[in-house]
């Protein structure tokens, strides 16, 4: 690779004028003295993470003291072992400056093989100052474990949550102007629009209906193709389309390989039962797909039991189904709410099925979903599931999360708070 290339990239960025940027919830420490990874999903808001602690760290340091490299970037055809020529271009732009002081960022490392000896040797030699980027948790994991024990800390990255989601489109919301019926009456639509389109930071700008749709289903095919046909080598792509359409379909519902393999087969696709394993793994690494266990205190019973699939992102859902089904939308994103706010989450299962269990510490916290309780049915279901729960864990407490409806009970002295997932998701 030309050293002048990467010099003009490496300028470049440095006398560009950083986006204006809407303040995410998670903060990214800076000077850690560890690697700073952020790992998610792709188009999640990364690069605007990274671009975050650009803009702070700009406030007092001297903008020839950082370097940004993205390696999606189709000009920088560069293996691993040739990586320190990023270095050797920094040196000769700045021969004074003490490699100690510069911050280097470094997004989508993972498209270069062998990226994590580079990373390194520069933290080992040069500087502590460095921040990565990567769409795929197999990769950054196995290559963190083997090569970066110990030098790094690890943030998750996901698409915007409710309360961001409202950030971005300039709604600030008290617990005191709920009262207020006409600013109530526009958080619940927002909070319709999120549940249909989801939370990609890029699509909360879109107003059109059809580019939110055309920009979606560009997102889902570059991780199809990209991330997981070109990235995992699967040469059999109308069965990787299929299991994908298939995962979308029954999103909330246990997911069963053993069912797809016997469709598959059905419609005389010859592939094995370790494909099918192979790409649901390969869609749960690149964060497309998550799978939730059955709780047990057992952990082999618990990567044995039967995992319920969700989706990253409600936009995905709508972009590549032909249904509306609002209560399992409701329950796909109350899952990624739960996610960034706990340790640990299951669902759980004994004569009824409880949709969350949440942990923090030793005590979990109990959900159920329900798009309305209205029903006395429902109301019956809902109840009785989240008690056998509760009895389970010993609480006295827990939440059933509906679309609209709000109330609070008590039932066999466990009190029920039955309220809004919007409500939820901002308030609590």
């Amino acid at each position: 690779m030309r050293k002048e290339l990467l010099k003009e990239i490496i300028i470049s960025f440095q006398r560009k004028e950083l986006p204006d940027i809407i303040q995410r919830d998670l903060q990214i420490p800076i000077n850690t003295g560890k690697i700073v990874t952020l790992i998610g999903v792709r188009r999640s808001g990364k690069t605007y993470f990274l671009y975050q602690t650009i803009k702070e760290l700009r406030k007092t340091v001297e903008m020839e003291n950082i370097v940004y490299i993205n390696f999606d970037d189709e000009r920088l055809e560069i293996k691993g072992k040739d990586l320190g020529i990023i270095v050797e271009s920094y040196r000769e732009l700045y021969p004074d400056k003490n490699l100690s002081d510069v911050y280097f960022f470094f997004d989508e490392i993972q498209n270069v093989e062998g990226w994590e000896k580079f990373i390194k040797r520069l933290y080992e030699t040069e500087t502590k100052n460095i921040f990565i980027t990567g769409s795929s948790s197999k990769l950054l994991s196995k290559e963190i474990a083997t090569a970066l024990r110990g030098r790094t800390i690890s943030y998750e990255i996901y698409p915007l949550s409710f309360k961001e989601f409202l950030k971005f489109r300039k709604l600030k919301i008290s617990p005191v102007d709920i009262y207020d019926t006409n600013l109530k009456a526009k958080v619940k639509k927002l909070f319709e629009e999120y549940l249909q389109w989801g939370g990609f930071p890029e699509i909360s700008f879109i107003e059109n209906e059809e580019i939110k749709l055309k920009v979606l289903q560009e997102y889902f095919d570059v991780m199809l193709y990209r991330d997981l046909v070109e990235r995992y080598n699967f040469t059999n792509i109308p069965v990787v389309k299929y299991l994908l359409k298939r995962a979308i379909e029954n999103v909330s519902s246990p997911f069963s390989v053993n069912n797809i393999y016997n469709e598959l087969k059905s419609a005389g696709y010859k592939v094995s039962k370790d494909t099918l394993y192979n790409i649901l793994d390969a869609a749960e690494n690149i964060y497309l797909v998550r799978l939730l266990e059955k709780y047990s205190r057992s952990v082999l019973k618990r990567s044995l039991s039967l995992k319920k699939l969700y989706i990253i992102d409600n936009g995905l859902i709508t972009a590549n189904s032909f249904f509306k089904d609002t209560g399992k939308l409701l329950e796909n994103i109350t899952f990624k709410e739960l996610l960034l706010r706990y340790k640990q989450i299951f669902y759980f299962k004994m004569k009824k099925e409880c949709d969350f269990i949440g942990f923090s510490d030793e005590t979990p916290d109990i959900y159920q979903v329900s798009y309305t309780v209205k029903n006395a049915k429902t109301f019956e279901r809902e109840t009785e599931s989240i008690l056998e729960a509760c009895k389970f864990f010993r609480k006295k407490e827990a939440f059933i999360l509906t679309f609209d409806d709000e109330l609070e009970i008590e039932k066999e002295k466990v009190k029920i708070h039955i309220i809004p997932c919007w409500k939820f998701f901002i308030f609590h």
